[in-house]
């Protein structure tokens, strides 16, 4: 789209009446040179209109959608919604007695939010006109207007009074600009500034283009804190990368980082020659459902990521071809199985030759252990040294997502088993795992209501997709996992006693790393490298008494709560040794802990102070807070007023 002059962008009050004339004889057909003093903005508007059969004497939107409609429309607009929420907001307090107001679209010239002045004369128009979340102000609908017009031409305009194309609204001045993706610049909404035309003014179409920019900063802001937190999540589901192939995509499908080239990597998976780029796997909205997926995508190769609720991404892994044809060998896959399982200690040891012994059998595993203490890199292990080694390595999280997605997303779906379902049907994740190895995370979230179909699916080796009666045959071998007692669940009738025992055939607990202390220098010097790795750091290495007093914390969220510090401490710290003035107060001693934290345990101050560190991170934002520590946010709040934790937030503007 070419640029436009600055002053194109503005109306100008003085020539309304000439204009008037000018739009009269351009609907009566006449080619009067009069026509000229009329912007050429506004006049290809006005040619767009016609062509596009506008009723040029309508007054107003029609009529907008309501309730559920709307809100399923709020939902799928969320990210835009939420990026908008705080300049909304301060629209609603600074354009009070302004005679305007601030309206959030979509794309698609659909009202989101509508801020500003409330005055019963401005808000008796605003509802007359229909300028009300849910109504349509696309251009081939209300005609020449700031929102529509500016979606038609991507650049910020104002249209002032007899500007418009449809009479009833010429009563109106409005000054909009578009919103862009700050990733690949598509536009996805609108900012605009309307009110009656006694309200002109140019600074309108400033303030504008200075909330769009505002949006749209937050809006990478956004973008870029979920990729950190879709790296921080995939760290532990990536396996060996001389086996496979890992691409990340973004929540809107874009890849955005590769364990290779991405030409090689297309090249190994399969895809045509005139591919160029490697592909989108579609929307936000649309990508779970794999609507964009081409076909040398298999669908078996992609997991989504959600954390809290939030789709953060997707994660392919694919397996690369074996060298001139041949399958890796056995030996090759044994020796590469445990090769990101970092340890020393004897207790360490022995899980993981407890896990070679009974990854070679089909036996179900059962890994117990705390959060953040590696359980999926155990998984990823045991179907390495197993003969299904070939096969698919499929991981489901039973912890986040409904009892219903979850269903479909185990057992697949046929054709019309519930609204929305895709045409066709879905094999589920068992299916997928076909000859190969099913993870269930979380196991213990798994709803009771679906546990039997499980159990029937270990027992006799067969499913039924939701909507379906015939029996479909499935071959898999499974591995959970849990944090839970689930000797304990199923004392307290959460957890069926038949499935327990059906999985606790392989029991194998991976110990804390406070019982592991004497494996955190190694487990420091690879988080090092990998931080180095992705950063672009220079290489550090940690004080011996900084090692020290990491050995004596409890360290509660164990491997992944060190692999955190090391990562913020090789981001943040000066010079080339990390000193133990540079780790955090509850990681220095108990004598610093006891003294600014009294009555409080280590472990007690060891999460006071990681909850504090994560608020002052989130800037304040209790909710993303609880997001980035996977807890609910009551529990936050409750964490917050136990330990005394105050944060102020400070306004951006």
């Amino acid at each position: 789209m070419l640029g436009q002059a600055p002053e194109d962008a503005f109306a100008n009050p003085s020539i309304e009446r000439d204009v008037l004339t000018s739009w009269e004889r351009f609907l009566s057909g006449s080619n009067s040179t009069r026509q000229q003093i009329v912007r050429s903005a506004i006049t290809d508007s006005w040619q767009r209109c016609q062509k596009s059969d506008v009723d040029y004497r309508r007054g107003q939107a029609p009529m907008p959608i309501r309730d559920d409609k709307l809100q399923r429309l709020l939902d799928k607009r969320n990210r835009l919604v939420q990026a908008g929420a705080s300049t909304m907001s301060l629209a609603r307090d600074y354009l009070l007695e302004t005679g305007t107001v601030m309206v959030l679209t979509d794309a698609d010239g659909i009202v989101l939010r509508l801020e500003g002045d409330t005055k019963l004369a401005l808000r008796d128009a605003v509802e007359k006109t229909h300028l009300l979340p849910g109504s349509n102000w696309s251009e081939t609908t209300c005609g020449t207007n700031a929102i529509g017009t500016a979606l038609q031409t991507g650049q910020p305009i104002q249209v002032h009074a007899t500007e418009h194309f449809c009479s009833g609204i010429h009563r109106w001045t409005c000054s909009a600009c578009v919103i862009r993706d700050p990733i690949d610049g598509a536009v996805i909404g609108v900012i605009d500034i309307s009110g009656l035309s006694s309200s002109y003014g140019r600074p309108a179409l400033a303030l504008a283009i200075s909330a769009a920019a505002r949006i749209e900063a937050q809006l990478l802001q956004m973008e870029l804190d979920a990729r950190y937190r879709l790296l921080d999540q995939c760290f532990w589901m990536l396996p060996p990368s001389d086996r496979h192939h890992a691409v990340l995509f973004d929540s809107a499908g874009r890849p955005f980082k590769a364990s290779g080239e991405m030409s090689q990597i297309m090249r190994d998976l399969g895809a045509p020659g005139c591919q160029s780029g490697f592909p989108h796997l579609g929307s936000r909205d649309d990508q779970l459902f794999g609507a964009s997926r081409p076909a040398w995508i298999k669908e078996e190769w992609l997991k989504p990521v959600v954390q809290g609720g939030e789709h953060l991404g997707t994660v392919m892994v694919a397996p690369k071809p074996a060298p001139s044809g041949k399958l890796l060998s056995a030996a090759r896959g044994e020796s590469q199985a445990f090769a990101n399982t970092v340890y020393s200690s004897p207790k360490m040891h022995n899980v993981v030759e407890t896990c070679r012994r009974v990854g070679i059998s089909a036996a179900p595993v059962l890994l117990l252990g705390e959060t953040g203490v590696g359980k999926e890199v155990f998984a990823h292990g045991l179907h390495a040294v197993s003969p299904r080694r070939s096969g698919p390595f499929i991981a489901v999280n039973c912890g986040c997502a409904s009892r219903e997605l979850l269903a479909s997303e185990l057992f697949g779906y046929v054709d019309g088993a519930f609204t929305g379902a895709r045409r066709g049907g879905v094999a589920g994740k068992i299916e997928a795992a076909a000859r190969g190895t099913l993870f269930l995370d979380e196991i213990g979230e798994l709803p009771l209501d679906l546990q039997p179909m499980l159990l029937r699916a270990l027992e006799n080796g067969e499913i039924s997709r939701i909507g379906e009666t015939a029996v479909r045959k499935v071959d898999f071998r499974l591995v959970a996992a849990t944090n839970r007692d689930l000797q304990a669940e199923v004392d307290a009738q959460r957890f069926r006693k038949d499935l327990f025992y059906r999985l606790a055939v392989v029991p194998v607990g991976i110990p804390p790393l406070r019982e592991r202390c004497e494996d955190i220098p190694l487990l420091v010097d690879h988080f090092i490298a990998q931080a180095a790795a992705r950063y672009g750091l220079s290489d550090r290495r940690f004080a011996p008494e900084a090692l020290a007093q990491l050995q004596r914390h409890d360290w509660p969220g164990n491997v992944r709560e060190l692999r955190n510090l090391v990562e913020s401490l090789m981001l943040t710290s000066n010079g080339e040794l990390i000193e133990p003035s540079d780790l955090p107060d509850a990681i220095r001693g108990t004598e610093r802990t006891s003294e600014h934290n009294p009555g409080l345990s280590l472990a007690e101050a060891s999460e006071r102070d990681l909850i504090a560190r994560t608020l002052r991170s989130c800037n304040g934002n209790v909710t993303a807070t609880a997001a980035a520590l996977g807890l609910a946010k009551s529990t936050v709040y409750a964490k917050l007023h136990r330990y005394d934790i105050r944060f102020e937030l400070r306004s951006k503007w």
